[in-house]
């Protein structure tokens, strides 16, 4: 009994620790499967005679690996650069822009939040803007700015503007009324009101707010690059491949939007698990 009563706590501790390790190695290895299965039912259709013009997997690789895949570093100048620097054109102006889109749609989404009348006179206003299409912006962008990268950077800033406003004042509303009520009695000043009541409270909502818009801010920049042209980014690189008939650069290039796009993604869910508390996620 008493080397069983020993054992125990080895076998109940050794359980947690490979159920872990399994659940890692299966998170791994279900999607390579699920890509690997993907790659081959491409593999198969694209090798058909006659069924498309697509290239496969492997022609992919083979056209594209010298340089953008082997050297995605190089620059030759001007719009001849390799992958990465496209690729950081592309973040730099989604930077810019999500960051003037997440001040104003906070502070304006807090204002909004608060202010019921507030609220009415804007909301047919928000609803109208916030279903334009980021291409339609862009004409207007280009002729208001006359210039490629403040014209970019606005299409990025009035695209993820709304989900953050929309979802911070949301969250604002939301706010139970107990909290309001302990803030009366207490005769909070509104700076504390405002940090340890209200921001904490809304602080899910608008992280809501910022994971879509990140999202949408970089489908906007590569929409907005392919029809501006002489720019160096991600999206112009697709649209001078079209033109000049190289397939493989474009899927390529697909790739590297894809997977940018989820690392965005994933950086937003580490910071959002970072910043708010377990309850609150």
């Amino acid at each position: 009994m008493t080397l069983a009563q020993k054992r125990t706590p080895t076998t109940s501790t050794r359980k947690p620790v490979n159920s872990k390790l399994m659940q890692r190695l299966d998170d791994i290895v279900s999607p390579l499967i699920a890509l690997i299965i993907l790659l081959a039912i491409w593999q198969v259709l694209a090798s058909i005679p006659g069924l498309t013009t697509l290239p496969t997997p492997v022609r992919v690789v083979q056209e594209t690996w010298m340089p953008l895949i082997a050297y995605p570093f190089y620059n030759n100048g001007g719009t001849d650069k390799g992958l990465f620097w496209q690729v950081m054109s592309s973040l730099q102006r989604v930077a810019i822009g999500y960051s003037l889109a997440a001040i104003v749609g906070i502070s304006l989404g807090i204002v909004v939040g608060m202010n019921q009348r507030v609220a009415k006179s804007l909301d047919p206003i928000f609803q109208i803007l916030r279903t334009v299409p980021p291409l339609a912006w862009v004409p207007i962008a280009l002729a208001a700015l006359q210039q490629n990268q403040p014209s970019a950077i606005f299409v990025i800033f009035i695209t993820a503007l709304w989900p953050i406003l929309i979802n911070t004042a949301v969250g604002v509303r939301q706010i139970p009324a107990d909290y309001n009520n302990v803030a009366q009695v207490l005769q909070l000043p509104k700076s504390e009101y405002f940090f340890k009541i209200l921001f904490p409270a809304a602080l899910p909502y608008i992280f809501t707010g910022l994971r879509i818009s990140i999202g949408l801010a970089w489908l906007a920049i590569i929409a907005a690059e392919i029809v501006m042209s002489g720019i160096v980014g991600i999206g112009f690189f697709i649209w001078n491949a079209y033109q000049n008939n190289q397939v493989s650069e474009i899927i390529l290039a697909l790739v590297y939007i894809g997977l940018v796009g989820w690392l965005l993604d994933k950086m937003m869910e580490r910071l959002q698990m970072l910043i708010l508390p377990s309850g609150q996620r």
